[in-house]
């Protein structure tokens, strides 16, 4: 009787288990658009080392890249200029430089400094050399790429000059690929 009344007991707590799983299963994640940390709470060196936080950008849409100076993709920094020079009431353009693809940004953030000063004529804030990939990401990076983080983005860097589009109030908008250009009408209509 014991033996019957233990493998009764034992089923009846197997089948409400699995129907608890099994309903928890079946509802929506509403935490896939929801960030659980604020992009403005991440802090990073500018490219001449000076501390700063990315919450100095609050209240514009920011259009954040990773850069390289050696890339078949580097004379978008010519663009990403014009983008900021064009719709500067409504958005900023903030560069990273990155080694993380093919060793296209070998150069010291000195040396990056200047070099797109002298060739493209960058005026748009731009940053200390970090990753953008792998152990060592950047936490503004890591954000950027986990959903958990930013609330449904899990794309990351697949080569220089991807680009992510974080509106007034800190949300990440959208992913752009290396290809798409930032004067696109992709970007722009976006503004």
């Amino acid at each position: 009787m014991k033996i019957s009344t233990l493998i009764f007991t034992f089923s009846v707590i197997v089948a409400i288990g699995f129907t608890s799983c099994t309903s928890i299963q079946s509802k929506p994640n509403t935490m896939t658009t929801t960030a659980s940390t604020s992009i403005y709470d991440i802090s990073i060196n500018t490219i001449d080392e000076q501390p700063t936080n990315l919450s100095a950008y609050k209240g514009k849409k920011i259009l954040i890249v990773n850069v390289a100076s050696e890339c078949g993709y580097t004379p978008q920094y010519a663009d990403l200029q014009k983008l900021q020079e064009q719709h500067s009431g409504k958005i900023t353009v903030l560069g990273f430089p990155a080694n993380n693809f093919g060793g296209q940004e070998p150069g010291s953030n000195k040396e990056i400094s200047k070099f797109c000063q002298k060739n493209f004529g960058v005026s748009f804030p731009m940053f200390e050399k970090i990753s953008v990939k792998g152990s060592d990401k950047h936490p503004l990076f890591k954000w950027l790429s986990d959903k958990s983080l930013n609330g449904w983005n899990d794309q990351e860097p697949s080569w220089n000059f991807c680009k992510y589009l974080v509106d007034e109030n800190g949300q990440l908008l959208k992913f752009f690929p290396s290809r798409v250009n930032p004067t696109s009408d992709e970007i722009t209509s976006l503004l």
